[in-house]
């Protein structure tokens, strides 16, 4: 008799579900708030259907047996992004409400520093957790750089394609796949992104300043990037006879 999955599928049904009706129910509050228009709304529900099908795929290959406190955070991190991404693509019909972006975007950075400390605190810390945490991160980013540029300039974009870039990049060469080592310097320099991006975007300083700060976030990222890629490359070796080893 085949092992069944311990993951409760009505369960992942019911947590995917309710992450897609908050979706909705915040794009209703923004739509009548701002009169959010067609763009914004597509752009929205794109976000939330494929943040559901995406959740509800890897949810049900996993082999948790809960959804977990800690996810709940990021599902709702996530809620908060779609919004974000739903008022940067209504900004090229028409002018955003600064104060709302704002406002969304530090609630999901503040929620950042929750989700992860819920984890350990409950004893929930999961692989498909830390992914989850770490592709709502780079949504959230990329969006922002978007936004950003249409300010300053499209080489604002390097800043939140650039693990897109390393993801692509790592498919041609395996040895860009290895496992790092906790780094405090990367957290930090992942965290700082989100934080420089949102004061550039809220308009509060001169041009010269806010080219300066998303300048800076540019060059620790790429720093940031550059070290890892560094790392990966001196240890590839090491690495290989380890993984021949362990067949």
């Amino acid at each position: 008799m085949a092992l069944n999955n311990p993951y409760n599928t009505t369960l992942v049904r019911n947590e995917t579900a309710a992450g897609a009706a908050a979706q909705l129910l915040l794009l209703v509050l923004l739509g009548t708030a701002i009169d959010l228009g067609p763009v914004g709304w597509l752009t929205g529900l794109a976000f939330a259907v494929a943040t559901w099908a995406v959740l509800t795929r890897a949810l049900s290959r996993s082999w948790l047996v809960s959804f977990g406190a800690a996810n709940r955070v990021t599902l709702a991190r996530a809620t908060l992004v779609g919004g974000v991404t739903a008022l940067v693509a209504d900004s090229f019909e028409s002018p955003p409400p600064v104060t709302v972006l704002v406002a969304l975007t530090a609630v999901a950075l503040l929620l950042d520093a929750v989700d992860g400390q819920v984890a350990r605190r409950t004893g929930t810390s999961s692989s498909l957790g830390a992914r989850f945490d770490m592709e709502v991160d780079a949504v959230l980013i990329l969006v922002l750089s978007v936004y950003v540029a249409t300010a300053l300039g499209p080489w604002v974009l390097l800043i939140g394609t650039m693990r897109y870039a390393f993801v692509a990049a790592a498919r041609v060469l395996p040895w860009l796949n290895g496992q790092l080592p906790p780094s405090t310097a990367r957290k930090t320099v992942a965290a700082l992104q989100g934080v420089l991006l949102l004061i550039v975007g809220a308009d509060v300083l001169p041009y010269a300043l806010a080219f300066g700060a998303a300048l800076l976030a540019l060059t620790l990222l790429s720093w940031s990037f550059a070290r890892d890629i560094r790392w990966l490359w001196r240890t590839r070796d090491s690495r290989a006879e380890v993984t021949a080893g362990a067949r």
